[in-house]
């Protein structure tokens, strides 16, 4: 039963649109992993005089849970990509 998916999905190019989709997400959040420190400063700086008080979670620490979102997403790109394409799919005896 797991072959007949994972033929269905290979060739109904669903596990293509959806590799590239986990690997898009993989590359935002590694993008917002570098960003994260600059906008974690810029609301600190316009909220700094109004009151509001943002978590003090460190710059550094914002990065993380980004990096930590991007090598997991990443992780299972790779896995996935494995499975559906790089593993031969047992092929069906014609009659």
């Amino acid at each position: 039963m797991v072959d007949r998916f994972k033929r269905a999905v290979v060739e109904s190019y669903v596990g293509a649109i959806a590799l590239g989709y986990v690997l898009a997400q993989a590359i935002l959040r590694l993008a917002g992993a570098a960003t994260a420190p600059f906008e974690d400063w810029a609301f600190r700086k316009v909220t700094a005089g109004t009151g509001t008080h943002h978590p003090a979670l460190g710059l550094l620490r914002v990065s993380l849970v980004e990096l930590a979102a991007s090598f997991l997403l990443g992780l299972l790109w790779y896995l996935l990509f494995r499975w559906l394409y790089l593993r031969p799919s047992p092929r069906e005896p014609s009659v």
